[in-house]
């Protein structure tokens, strides 16, 4: 379960590391929905092994044992970041200003 100082922290352009029991998976938040419901989501994404890989987790799973943010968005004004599905890396971390 994630604790709620930290689900406020996870926003679209936040670099993350999500631990699924063991598991890391790291990426960036592309898009937030639902708020803080129950049924509330958070869409990460990563390139492994040259293919795109995302994932969406729920905020309240208790699949989830622990959230690491590494970066928080600094100029972020979009609220879905799906067009960093069609760019490249270089381009993403000219336009957002994070380190992918």
């Amino acid at each position: 379960m994630i604790n709620p100082e930290t689900i406020k922290q996870i926003k679209p352009g936040a670099k993350v590391r999500v631990f699924e029991g063991n598991t890391p998976f790291d990426g960036l938040v592309i898009a937030r929905k639902h708020g803080s419901e129950p049924g509330a989501t958070f869409t990460v994404r990563s390139v492994v092994a040259g293919v795109g890989v995302e994932k969406v987790f729920p905020v309240h799973s208790p699949t989830i044992s622990k959230v690491v943010i590494s970066s928080s968005p600094k100029k972020i004004h979009r609220s879905k970041l799906y067009f960093v599905r069609h760019i490249s890396g270089k381009t993403i971390r000219k336009k957002l200003g994070v380190s992918v």
